[in-house]
């Protein structure tokens, strides 16, 4: 067993918000040490609900877009759950993916020169209060190292593990050995007996990520050139049905979590060897919804 319980990410999906609340103070009391949400749906108004019906466990948004409100705005928003939480929220923040820029109709620079001139604006806020620590959202090398430069942490989502030691080093020492620094990563995590099933489910959630250059890029990076070539061929090709023929067994063993109970629970130590102080699972179900998932987990390290 795991000397720490992962922590999860969970999402309020429309209709189902109320249930999510629940879902969060369930997680706290079965003594999960975090919550993460991603920028499916609004994460800040999300961690703001938790903040008011937790009051232990850890919330944070991982990520949120720099982009989508003023640096201000976001300024007080997040000290303000920081505040009503006790010092409970951490503030994920990224530069996002150049199709979701086209979705939100912005106009972005430099990602590296963007998040600078973010944090800095951040910081500068005035009549705020305190503020929570700031996480960069980070995949490539120049990235991690502006992570430990300008914030309090960083996270992945779907980080290469065989890779991490690799990336990692980029830190100074001392942040690297600093507890205090947040190191995570988002882990897609499908626990099933019928590890072919789950390994299909996670191909299924990492399917959108391989169509994004960046990722591709950091997967090149990490070694697995031969699956991201495949990958671009298949999309010059028109052809997203192969995607999934493209992602090979060793990727993404190096990306996910897929199997049964035992397995998931040594894959969460491994991270953690790694150097990953924060795995924090992204529940997916082979036989039900998010919330099914969640029950799947909760059977694993509840045992």
């Amino acid at each position: 067993m795991p000397s720490q319980k992962p922590s999860l990410s969970l999402v309020a999906l429309p209709g189902r918000r109320r249930a999510a609340l629940d879902l969060a103070q369930e997680i706290e009391r079965r003594g999960y040490p975090g919550i993460y949400c991603p920028s499916v749906t609004n994460n800040m108004a999300f961690c703001q609900a938790m903040a008011q019906v937790t009051e232990r466990v850890m919330i944070g948004t991982s990520i949120t877009p720099i982009y989508t409100r003023l640096p201000l705005d976001y300024a007080q928003s997040a000290a303000f759950i920081h505040e009503i939480s006790g010092g409970r929220f951490r503030f994920g923040v990224g530069v996002s993916h150049a199709p979701a820029h086209e979705r939100m109709g912005v106009t972005v620079g430099k990602p590296l020169g963007d998040m600078r001139s973010f944090v800095q604006a951040y910081h500068d806020a005035p009549r705020t209060g305190d503020k929570p620590p700031l996480i960069l959202a980070t995949l490539r090398k120049k990235m991690i190292a502006l992570s430990a430069e300008i914030g309090d942490g960083m996270v992945f989502a779907n980080g290469a593990r065989s890779h991490m030691a690799d990336s990692l080093a980029v830190l100074p020492a001392a942040t690297r050995n600093d507890p205090d620094f947040f190191i995570g990563n988002m882990i897609p995590t499908c626990v099933s007996d019928d590890i072919e099933a789950a390994k299909a489910v996670n191909r299924r959630t990492l399917h959108s990520y391989v169509q994004l250059p960046n990722y591709r890029n950091y997967w090149k990076e990490a070694g697995f050139v031969e699956e991201m070539t495949a990958v671009e061929k298949a999309i010059a090709a028109g052809d997203l049905d192969a995607l999934s023929g493209c992602m090979s067994d060793d990727w993404l063993a190096n990306t996910t979590m897929a199997g049964p109970a035992s397995h998931v629970r040594d894959e969460v130590e491994k991270w953690r060897e790694a150097g990953i102080r924060e795995p924090i699972i992204v529940p997916s179900s082979a036989e039900g919804n998010q919330f099914k998932a969640f029950e799947e987990i909760f059977a694993v390290f509840d045992d």
